[in-house]
């Protein structure tokens, strides 16, 4: 078994063990193949792929890559400038703690983006980058989140369009 296999892998048992609270639901996590059904209170269930990927819509409607690009740079939605940089040059402050999002359109399938914008400790337990898509588990959540995601399924769509346009 190559490396990258076993990591996914890992992170998919890592996911079961750890989501206490969260229900799971699917073939064993270590299997190939495997997927794991994710249900949170106040929103829509969701299916994990390999721990890599969710390829579904979560609103089931396409995304709108203009309402994208607004959230991504919006302060109090994605705020994604905050750590990422991205091709926007009319934006300022971009930042430099995590990777770059030019060109993650032909790095990531919409699937894999969708992932680490729902909940990026599925790929990286350690990651700082913050669940947008949660609801159960959450530390330091303002008052004014508890119980709601930071972005709701159709926000999260046109993000997902957004960064799919970054090749």
């Amino acid at each position: 078994m190559n490396f990258r296999i076993f990591k996914r892998k890992l992170a998919s048992a890592f996911t079961l063990c750890a989501f206490g609270g969260l229900t799971f639901g699917a073939s064993s996590a270590l299997a190939e193949g495997s997927l794991m059904r994710v249900s949170e209170p106040n929103l829509k269930p969701y299916t994990i792929v390999d721990g890599t990927s969710i390829p579904d819509s979560l609103s089931g409607k396409a995304g709108n890559a203009v309402n994208g690009k607004k959230l991504l740079v919006h302060r109090k939605k994605g705020n994604c400038l905050t750590c990422h940089s991205a091709p926007i040059p009319e934006e300022e402050f971009h930042g430099d703690v995590a990777p770059p999002l030019e060109g993650v359109g032909d790095r990531m399938s919409a699937g894999e983006i969708r992932l680490r914008l729902v909940n990026p400790k599925v790929i990286n337990p350690d990651t700082p980058m913050m669940a947008y898509y949660r609801t159960h588990g959450l530390n330091q959540v303002s008052k004014s989140f508890v119980g709601k995601p930071m972005l709701n399924e159709q926000e999260i769509e046109d993000i997902v369009t957004y960064l799919i346009t970054l090749k």
